[in-house]
């Protein structure tokens, strides 16, 4: 086979497979559209039927602006498409409801668009000093030579021991640039970008082994125990072997060390510190605080799915299996009984009558029900009650009964401290007025502030004093929490309603 013969196989592969697939044809443009303001990384899945009103929006909004959309089809008719197109993923959730989510290609694709709309630096002095620092680990780790390794580790320590006593000496410690920090910002933006993709991949491999094993189940050709072991080798050759299995374990390490997990925020806040994260827009510091929630959502999703997998072993072993084969094994043991009292008294080349089908029951059966006059007589006359009857609440009444006031509370936060007002959210709280000072309003306060990553590690604690509907007065212990002007700044950028808009 010649070179170009081989490469031109290689790209009709490429341009194959559903990520190249989803950014080809005219209606491009509109799927990305459509699936970047339905998906964020808050918003991983959507019920079907709010999906399906969502579309139908969009293309009414297209075609009142003149923009072509895809005809004669609507929001389900669009999602059916997608989904058989392996872009969109219908399962159930939690509630046993269906929902749609973004496929590991969809995802890639979406990547792969928001890179190209994203001002960059294709070559950067960030990004040839993580390779440099990359090559330099693993030629530490790959050299057999013992005096190698050494060597190159008596360099580092003499390097890292300099720039000790440099500082111990008075020495500047010299901060990076604005320029040097933008490169490392859109390096890390884009390594945060690739993990929904691989940990969707890790979960689509869990669910293909999902969909396997059941159909060996169904087919009931091989015994439950080589199933089992197929399951078992697959799932650590799944872990061990693939690239998007050993970054699950990596993820999976780092989840269960607390240390590590307060590392990687404190270098995250320092990161976003810098003055140069000041020029980043909300969606950037967003995806950059957000890299733990992201790590713990694709782990969680990923654990739900080995869940499912391992529930069907569970029944399958538990009930069908069990059940099936005793009652089985009971009639044989029957069949066998009768064959042997039958044998007793008939010689060679007897004839058995057996029917194809067994004869229909016929079964009487007598009127278990007569009618009674007494059932049919109407029910007795209502009394009026208008005199005894309770005046309606009113919506204010009613309101004071539901949850916390998001909106109200963000914009409480963001005018206190990024004017300064208010040194603590325990201090804002109870300068709030009554009506936003509720109980249920600490914990809207809570989910704001752990949505924007800024939950204190302290153990200082301060009083939360609540006022009840009724007037009653209510204290709470709540560890104390403080907002930068940074962190205050990306609550506008929160979504509250559940849309998928910033």
């Amino acid at each position: 086979m010649s070179r170009v013969l081989g490469e031109l196989t290689r790209a009709q592969d490429a341009l194959a497979r559903p990520t190249l697939r989803l950014l080809d044809g005219k209606w491009a443009a509109f799927r990305v559209a459509v699936f970047r303001c339905s998906f964020s990384r808050d918003r991983r899945s959507v019920q079907t039927d709010v999906l399906h009103t969502q579309i139908d929006t969009y293309l009414t909004e297209l075609q009142r602006d003149g923009i072509d959309v895809p005809p004669s089809m609507n929001g389900r008719a669009l999602c059916n498409l997608w989904v058989n197109d392996q872009w969109l993923f219908r399962d159930n959730a939690a509630d046993d409801s269906l929902v749609y989510s973004l496929t590991s290609s969809a995802l890639e694709a979406l990547d792969l668009v928001q890179n190209l709309s994203r001002d960059r630096v294709l070559v950067s002095e960030s990004r040839l000093t993580t390779i440099l620092d990359t090559v330099r680990r693993w030629a530490l780790e790959a050299s057999p030579d013992a005096q190698a390794r050494i060597e190159r580790l008596n360099s580092q320590i003499r390097e890292l021991e300099a720039e000790r006593d440099r500082l111990e000496t008075g020495g500047d410690a010299a901060t990076a640039s604005d320029e040097r920090m933008l490169d490392g910002y859109t390096n890390l933006i884009d390594l945060i970008g690739q993990l929904p993709s691989d940990f969707k991949r890790v979960e689509e491999s869990v669910l293909d082994m999902h969909r396997k094993i059941l159909r060996d189940f169904r087919d009931e050709d091989r015994p439950v125990i080589d199933v089992l072991d197929e399951y078992l080798a697959r799932q650590d050759e799944l872990v061990k072997e693939t690239p998007e299995g050993r970054a699950f374990d990596g993820a999976f390490v780092l989840l269960r060390d607390d240390a590590l997990l307060l590392e990687l925020r404190e270098n995250v806040q320092a990161l976003l510190a810098h003055p140069a994260a000041e020029v980043l827009d909300t969606r950037d510091v967003s995806e950059i605080r957000g890299a733990v929630t992201i790590i713990r959502q694709g782990m969680k999703d990923v654990l739900a799915q080995r869940r499912r997998l391992t529930a069907t072993l569970k029944e399958h072993i538990v009930n069908r299996d069990v059940l099936q084969e005793r009652e089985l094994d009971r009639v044989l043991r029957g069949i066998e009984r009768e064959l042997a009292k039958w044998m007793e008294t008939a010689g060679p080349r007897a004839p058995v009558p057996v029917e194809l089908l067994p004869p229909v029951a016929k079964v009487g059966h007598l009127r278990t029900r007569l009618w009674d006059p007494a059932s049919a007589e109407p029910p007795p006359p209502l009394e009026r009650v208008d005199d005894d009857g309770l005046e309606p609440p009113t919506v204010e009444e009613l309101r004071m009964q539901g949850g916390p006031s998001l909106d109200e509370l963000r914009a409480a936060l963001i005018d206190a401290f990024t004017t300064g007002n208010s040194d603590t959210v325990g201090h804002l709280f109870n300068e709030l007025p009554k009506r936003l000072r509720r109980p249920v309003e600490v914990l809207g306060l809570l989910h704001l502030v752990s949505r924007i990553d800024a939950m204190s590690d302290d153990d200082e604690t301060e009083v939360f004093e609540a006022i009840r509907p009724n007037g009653d007065r209510r204290h709470f212990l709540v560890p104390r929490m403080s907002l930068t002007p940074t962190e205050a700044a990306a609550l506008a950028g929160l979504t509250l309603n559940g849309s998928a808009g910033e």
